[in-house]
């Protein structure tokens, strides 16, 4: 006997993912919780209100390490936050669960590659520093190692 599956609208059952997402070095936890976070979020605001436990239980994931990725989210600037607060019945403030916005990503895609840069520089002069620990003599930066300019014969 055939069976029919029930028909789905293809805007209101799906959210789409970036597929920049996939090579800023995220880690599977990471690209959980972002992808939680856009299936979350108000397409007009790009913005949501999941507790840490909200998000943790809908990646399986513990309150304290969903609040360590992100934090890692922040960092490479793929996500921002900011506190709330609620007022209960009986007028007392008290603390609401964390805003998130979904920022551009195109933000952390430039994020990314300036800090890719930045360890390339590092592991450059890390590499030349060796090399010259390896000829025995020590350059200082910036020279080329030739001191004659011009001097005399």
């Amino acid at each position: 006997m055939y069976q029919r599956w029930q028909k789905r609208d293809p805007v209101k059952n799906y959210f789409m993912v970036p597929n920049e997402v996939f090579s800023l070095g995220l880690n599977s936890d990471e690209i959980s919780i972002y992808n939680y976070l856009l299936r979350c979020e108000d397409r007009k605001t790009y913005q949501c209100h999941p507790s840490y436990r909200t998000i943790g239980n809908a990646v399986d994931l513990c309150e304290n390490t969903v609040k360590k990725y992100v934090g890692e989210l922040v960092d490479k600037r793929l996500i921002s936050t900011e506190n709330t607060t609620i007022t209960t019945k009986k007028g007392i403030r008290r603390n609401g669960s964390l805003r998130y916005t979904i920022r551009p990503i195109q933000e952390a895609v430039e994020l990314y590659h300036q800090r890719q840069m930045e360890k390339l520089k590092l592991d450059t002069a890390r590499w030349e520093a060796q090399k010259a620990a390896q000829r025995g003599t020590l350059e200082k930066p910036g020279e080329t190692g030739s001191e004659e300019e011009g001097g005399a014969a």
